[in-house]
């Protein structure tokens, strides 16, 4: 036992110098490994962005891919396992999961707030795991990219991501400004096959609106997403309503309900492309960079005119790996309601 102590006791100097401290979004102090090589994401923002910088390194998905979306991305990375998820709406990952994945690093990308925080901690106690918490918001994708890139040990990557992001993003914003108020639209996001549920004010599912110059219509009451009465969508009369939701997208002009809308009597519902992740929020991640380019569009046609092929084939290659094809990209923007023109 002496010898074994002892032995022990030896390693202790290497393993602090093998350590990094890192201060995460939350403010928690995090003790990092040296090298990181496996990752696994407690949900799927953070699953996206750690597939951006490192996919070799990501343990696998919160959801395994469909089909129709392992195309989009190299096979090695759309045949990783399905490990569920640590936080957010239905989580369906535990501790027992997170062990058995065996990874050096626990990342979660999203709210900062202490309930995600208190749980951070707490699986990071019960693991032994590092886990570190990035804050989420739109705004902060460049600087997301950067820090978890050096968390991972490739600066480089993202330095180029996050300069990548940075040209296509102030651009918009800059034009945008020049816009007055009262020529800025307002929009209601129409989640799920009745279009009931949205983000309210503050929402991360909705911040793309507001990011570009645009009202939420649910945006006077603060919260997360939420379901809302048909009384309340009709008051608000929103003159443009972007969907995540083919169903609702292939129903919503059959609905007698809807017939009153604004958006609806003028044919500018819009669904936003889901493949391999969702455009709009879907989920709330880096892959938001293509849904402002199109919602840009969407908001101020006489303003801008993107390139999507380009635009689409070059995203997919820095963050996706793969350029995809140009069939892929046809039938992609050939789905009702996608394209804004």
């Amino acid at each position: 036992m002496r010898r074994v102590l002892a032995a022990l006791a030896a390693l202790l100097p290497l393993a602090a110098i093998a350590a990094r401290d890192f201060v995460d979004d939350a403010g928690r102090k995090v003790s990092l490994p040296d090298k990181v090589e496996r990752v696994y994401a407690a949900g799927p923002p953070a699953s996206a962005l750690v597939f951006a910088i490192a996919p070799d390194k990501l343990l696998g998905w919160t959801r395994a891919f469909r089909p129709n979306e392992k195309e989009w991305v190299p096979k090695k990375y759309g045949d990783l396992p399905e490990l569920g998820r640590l936080t957010g709406r239905g989580n369906t990952a535990n501790v027992e999961v997170v062990l058995k994945a065996k990874p050096d690093l626990i990342v979660d990308v999203g709210s900062t707030a202490a309930t995600f925080a208190s749980l951070a901690d707490r699986v990071q106690q019960q693991t032994g795991i590092p886990y570190v918490l990035l804050d989420g918001r739109l705004e902060s994708t460049p600087q997301q990219i950067e820090k978890l890139a050096a968390i991972l040990g490739d600066e480089a990557k993202g330095r180029e991501l996050a300069a990548y992001w940075r040209s296509k993003v102030a651009p918009l914003k800059a034009r945008i400004a020049e816009v007055p108020a009262d020529k800025r639209p307002s929009v209601y996001y129409a989640r799920g096959p009745q279009g009931l549920y949205t983000g309210l004010g503050g929402s991360i599912n909705v911040e793309m609106i507001e990011f570009l110059g645009a009202t939420n219509v649910a945006g006077g009451e603060k919260g997360g997403l939420a379901q809302v009465g048909f009384e309340q969508v009709v008051l608000w009369d929103p003159p443009v309503i972007v969907t995540n939701d083919p169903n609702f997208m292939r129903e919503v002009w059959t609905m007698p309900v809807w017939q009153s809308v604004t958006a609806v009597r003028r044919k500018r519902v819009y669904l936003s492309p889901h493949l391999p992740f969702g455009w709009f929020d879907y989920p709330p991640g880096p892959n938001r960079l293509l849904g402002l380019l199109w919602l840009s569009e969407i908001l101020y046609p006489d303003l801008f005119r993107h390139d999507y092929p380009r635009e689409i084939a070059e995203f997919h290659r820095r963050f996706y790996h793969q350029e995809p094809a140009a069939q892929q990209v046809e039938r992609l923007l050939a789905e009702p309601g996608v394209a804004p023109r």
